[in-house]
């Protein structure tokens, strides 16, 4: 028991007929200190038969506190406490408590709650005078419990005692019994809960500074709630209403009346289409819904044959008894909105949806099972997930917004929840210590290590096993206050924490979303509703999910680059290039950096392994690539390879003869269950769902024990049931469904086809559109191994983007660090409208942009290949031949005689008056480390040459040593044997072993090619802490091959300067940079150019004459 338990009280209760009926859990945002599920489990072993919910301003969780309690035995009410917008004391005239007592009620609930978020003038006093039928209100104000009276009979009101937010005592409570009871209003006993048991005040303390920005000995007194405000059991209640029994019986008579057998929710939300602007004249929506199946079908298929009427019927005939006509309907005029879309999920199985446009893989052809999308026993609403190009998707919103009308449509929220990194971040912060302490702490929490607890982390972590954090070594962590900090942040662990929009969930309503749940406003602008897409979906709420993906913008832009150069028209929805040679040759080599979907280092090995380049095999390896899977990857690679391996049951070879007996999608789990073990089409779809969830391991448990006795009642040998269900557990938390796949796998052709006929122009594309699994420095080293030119910025030649062409990729202006999106844009324009600019003094007149954007277009090269006066001819944009390095300190001395001339007005550039520009002197050449240092600098990386050609003197000093290191391109050579390599770090992935140690896979690349290590828990533990480094490395390890796939296993590492310098030590050298493996692998200076001259702060060459006199 802890400190909270009352006085000679035991945990458990005796049954009592008191319930709580204000109480804040967790999604009480920064104020609640307890989770919902500890709350009804505190509940129920306190004796308690009911319990209400009502957070602050919103139904957060409600759905899911609903399921809870149900689950602990308790009699659930459903409430909100409303607020004052801006009110940050909660005042008691500012605030009242309503319960849910009728489905109508409920509906009122959340149209006051949205009010209260959309509407700037909203007062809870005038809230309580509209409409509040169905609502029990408890308030401590009677004020509030007057206006409820203007509107409403006296019944349901009461006069709420105890709470920590009560009026003073001036207003005593006595006097205020009186005067509710002369208004016909009794009284209710609450106790503002906050938090579970009284020893938990520090944690509701804590949230509180956090929210206020301020450390825990500056909180207000009034921002805090009561010690007192725990979940007492009764007889504590009791104990303080010897004055006023009434009041605690009156708790009892509220849960009667609002504890609703079923839930306000459930039925299915959604418009008929016709009632809508885009549907057509009033009619039957599955009549119009054949008709467009029919049309479609004949514009797929041309004959309609035998099979696709009958997989039609099928289809339409289930859509027709569920009643989802309009739901088809409604997403394909969305998707008609625009011509790239990748309709994915499980959607892609349905041919109605293939023949309707929404999804583009044909799915009798490829074998996709329609039950996983839709069965008759299935009773949540079918949910269609339609990817659109990135930078197209808020258009599509708001014509969705638009046109089906504001009312009706929301996007779906995320709930974002405190986790190890920044519930340690913030919990430090409100205990005052420096930013430089809390950040050596926190980055050791990034990457893999922030996925468990603050003290999880921590424990397992081997970067904290470092002298200068191990507590056992008397290191940070031993000190006060961080083990108070890591207890503290590990039990903030999973609170909510704020609200954001999902990345694509929308939600339509027929009668305006704010009847079935509360709306607030995001901070991007767009309505968003309060519950997360598990919720939404549980409360019968139908989404669509509309998302954005990159790689259909990469196709865009680079089927637009072809065609615009002379190319082959290629229309998204036309080209199909599944069989094509040499597309497939990439795929089966794994040359697929830059594909999406595909391009990842271990799928990229999964497709040397396999030598498989087909569209069938594509689809299944895309889907065995997941977390839990490594066992079965391997068997699956020896049986494809030709190894045999017995029959553990004939269902199995049945469902699974073309993954050669694995299970690899989450349709193999479903017919499996029902082959073996009888379970319906809808209990297969829960096990699926089941196993999606991270935790639901007593669910899982619970079909286990179905799968055992289904399959034990049909004579299955328990042994092959339990290597059945190890298969099946295979699929827990992570993995896909064939049609997903499928669908996928057809823009992975599509990317691979042009990145196999046209290179330039994809991978201008790829670097352009961002978001792909490597840095942008690693898809411009890619470009130079597949024998692309890289050319640097050119003020004629770049657009805001990459551009490729023929054999060569012009780096885009979006590249410049520092360089404004107006600039970029007054540039582009004013080329295009008129011309070339034949000089760098003619630039100065016709572009009127700021003079520090014109000195990074400097330092970036864009004007090495034009003239500097108006008698310059424009130079040709090449790549060869050596820089001329007189250019940039003769352009950098003009600009400033130009910002001279016209003390920085932008207005002087296009002016009928220029200044005079005068003959240039001749300044000191630059030297070539000054060029690319400020390459580095300007790009974030070097584009002229691979880093690793900076250091050159390290390599010939390593071979002076007896180290001669093998390059990437003949590590094949070395199978089996043990070597040294030079590499620059790419990308990095952290998993753990089958008994949970960590371990790494990280990708390193040369000047020859990018090759795959892996550091295993020993070496991991001891050189982890140096693989965030930009720097280069030299790794010490056996070549490995695995199916003609090639692992470097690494056994020592070591930075190559300190190693050509003679020191063999691991440390980090001060002032040293560390980046994320996965950002650039060089920001800023390589270590290589440390040392070159520094250009001063106003960007003029240095030890060059004075500019001219700004008075001049």
């Amino acid at each position: 028991m802890s400190g909270g338990d009352p006085p000679g009280g035991g945990a458990r209760g005796r049954p009592s007929d008191f319930v709580h009926l204000q109480i804040r859990s967790h999604y009480s945002l920064m104020r609640g200190a307890a989770s919902l599920e500890a709350l009804c489990a505190a509940a129920a072993e306190r004796g308690m038969r009911a319990i209400a919910c009502t957070d602050v301003d919103g139904l957060y969780g409600a759905v899911r506190f609903r399921e809870i309690a149900l689950a602990c035995r308790l009699r659930p009410i459903l409430g909100a406490e409303v607020t004052a917008p801006e009110t940050r004391r909660l005042r008691a005239g500012e605030r009242a408590t309503l319960l849910v007592k009728t489905p109508e009620g409920y509906a009122n609930l959340c149209r006051i709650l949205t009010r209260r978020h959309l509407d700037p003038g909203f007062s809870v006093l005038g809230a309580l005078r509209g409409d509040t039928a169905g609502l029990v209100v408890p308030s401590p104000s009677l004020a509030a419990l007057q206006a409820a009276l203007e509107a409403r009979a006296p019944r349901d009101l009461y006069l709420a005692l105890g709470s920590s937010a009560a009026p003073s005592a001036a207003e005593g409570t006595f006097e205020r019994l009186r005067a509710a009871r002369r208004l016909g209003i009794g009284p209710v006993a609450v106790n503002d809960v906050h938090f579970v048991d009284a020893g938990d005040f520090d944690l509701h303390r804590l949230l509180r500074a956090i929210a206020l920005n301020t450390t825990l000995d500056r909180v207000p007194p009034e921002e805090l709630a009561s010690p007192q405000a725990w979940l007492k059991p009764p007889a504590e209640m009791e104990r303080a209403y010897p004055h006023c029994p009434e009041a605690l019986a009156a708790t009892a008579r509220v849960a009667e009346e609002c504890a609703l057998d079923e839930p306000p929710w459930g039925a299915l939300v959604f418009p008929r289409f016709a009632d809508l602007s885009i549907g057509s004249a009033p009619g039957d929506s599955f009549a119009l819904l054949e008709a467009r199946c029919e049309e479609g079908a004949r514009r797929r298929y041309g004959a309609v044959t035998s099979a696709v009427r009958a997989r039609l019927d099928h289809e339409l005939a289930i859509i027709h008894d569920k009643g989802f006509a309009d739901y088809f309907l409604v997403v394909q005029e969305i998707v008609r909105q625009s011509p790239r879309t990748c309709g994915r999920g499980s959607a892609a199985s349905s041919i109605v949806s293939y023949v309707l446009g929404i999804t583009h893989v044909e799915p009798i052809r490829h074998d996709l099972y329609f039950e996983r999308f839709l069965n008759r026993g299935r009773v949540d609403p079918p949910d269609i997930d339609v990817d659109f190009c990135w930078d197209e998707r808020d258009d599509l919103l708001d014509w969705v917004f638009r046109t089906l009308g504001e009312e009706r449509t929301a996007m779906i929220a995320n709930h974002v929840t405190f986790r190890a990194r920044a519930a340690v971040r913030e919990v430090a912060k409100v205990h005052g210590l420096p930013d430089a302490e809390i950040a050596r702490v926190a980055s050791g929490l990034s990457r893999y290590w922030g996925a468990g607890t603050a003290l999880e982390a921590t424990a397992r972590s081997p970067l904290f096993r470092a002298a200068e954090f191990d507590p056992k070594q008397g290191g940070l962590l031993a000190r006060a206050p961080w083990p108070e900090i890591l207890r503290a942040a590990t039990r903030l662990d999973g609170f909510p924490r704020h609200l954001s929009v999902h990345c694509g969930g929308v939600v339509i309503a027929p009668d305006g979303v704010s009847r079935h749940v509360p709306v607030e406003r995001a901070a991007k602008g767009v309505r968003v509703i309060q519950w997360e897409k598990d919720q939404a979906e549980e409360a019968g709420l139908v989404k669509i999910d509309l998302l954005g993906n990159r790689s259909l913008s990469v196709i865009r832009d680079a089927c637009a680059a072809v065609h615009g150069h002379g190319g082959p028209d290629l229309p998204y929805g036309v080209f199909d290039p599944i069989d094509d040679p040499r597309t497939q040759e990439l795929m089966r080599d794994g040359d697929t950096m830059g594909v999406f979907y595909v391009e990842s280092p271990a799928m990229r090995q999964l497709q040397q392994k396999t030598r498989r380049g087909d569209f069938e095999h594509l689809v299944i390896h895309s889907s065995i690539i997941r977390p839990a899977a490594n066992d079965y990857i391997r068997e699956y690679v020896r049986r494809l390879r030709g190894g045999t391996w017995p029959s553990l049951h004939p269902i199995l070879d049945e469902v699974m003869h073309e993954t050669y007996g694995i299970m690899c999608y989450q349709e193999d789990v479903a017919r499996v269950a029902i082959r073996m073990a009888g379970f319906t089409d809808a209990e297969a779809d829960g096990l699926r769902k089941v196993l999606s969830k991270k935790w639901a391991g007593k669910k899982v448990e619970d079909y286990r024990q179905r799968f055992a006795r289904g399959a034990g009642a049909r004579g299955i040998d328990p042994a092959v049931v339990e290597q059945v269900w190890r298969m099946i557990l295979s699929f827990s938390g992570y993995s896909f469904c064939k049609p997903h796949s499928a669908s996928y796998a057809l823009v992975s052709f599509k990317s691979c086809y042009l990145k196999a006929h046209h290179p330039a122009e994809f991978m201008a594309a790829v670097i352009s559109n961002g978001g792909g699994y490597y840095s942008t420095f690693a898809y411009v080293s890619e470009c130079g191994r597949m024998g692309l030119e890289v050319l640097l910025p050119d003020i004629n030649d770049s657009d805001q983007a990459y551009t490729g062409r023929d054999r060569r990729v012009r780096v885009g202006l979006m590249q410049i660090k520092g360089l404004r999106d107006e600039a970029i844009e007054t540039i582009v324009a004013e080329r295009r409208g008129g011309g070339p600019f034949v000089s760098f003094d003619a630039f100065l007149r016709r572009v009127p942009i700021d003079p520090s954007d014109t000195r990074l277009l400097i330092r970036a090269g864009a004007f090495d290949a034009v003239g500097l006066g108006e008698g310059g001819a424009v130079r040709e944009s090449t790549a060869g031949g050596a820089p001329d390095l007189a250019i940039r300190p003769r352009l950098h001395w003009r600009l400033a005689e130009w910002e001279a001339k016209t003390e920085g007005r932008r207005s002087a550039a296009r002016s009928l008056f220029p200044p005079d520009l005068g003959p240039l002197p001749s300044p000191r050449p630059y030297d070539e480390a000054r060029l690319l240092r400020d390459e580095a600098e300007t790009l974030g990386f070097l584009v002229s040459r691979h880093p690793l050609t900076l250091y050159r003197g390290h390599l010939l000093a390593l071979r002076r040593g007896g180290t001669v290191p093998v390059r990437a391109a003949m590590l094949r050579d070395h199978v089996g044997k043990r070597v040294t390599t030079v590499g620059w770090l790419i990308t990095g992935k952290i998993v753990t072993t089958k008994d949970d140690e960590p371990m790494e896979f990280v990708s390193f690349e040369d000047t020859t090619a990018i090759y795959e290590t892996t550091f295993f828990p020993r070496p991991y533990e001891r050189f982890c802490g140096m693989l965030t480094t930009a720097r280069p490395y030299v790794l010490k390890g056996r070549v490995e091959e695995d199916f003609g796939a090639l692992t470097l296993t690494v056994e020592e590492v070591a930075f190559l300067d300190h190693v050509a310098a003679g020191r063999g030590d691991r440390d980090r050298a001060p002032g040293e940079p560390r980046v994320s493996p996965a950002g650039p692998p060089v920001a800023g200076s390589p270590a290589a150019l440390k040392g070159s001259a520094s250009p001063p702060a106003d960007g003029r060459p240095a030890r060059s004459p004075a500019p001219p006199d700004r008075r001049a």
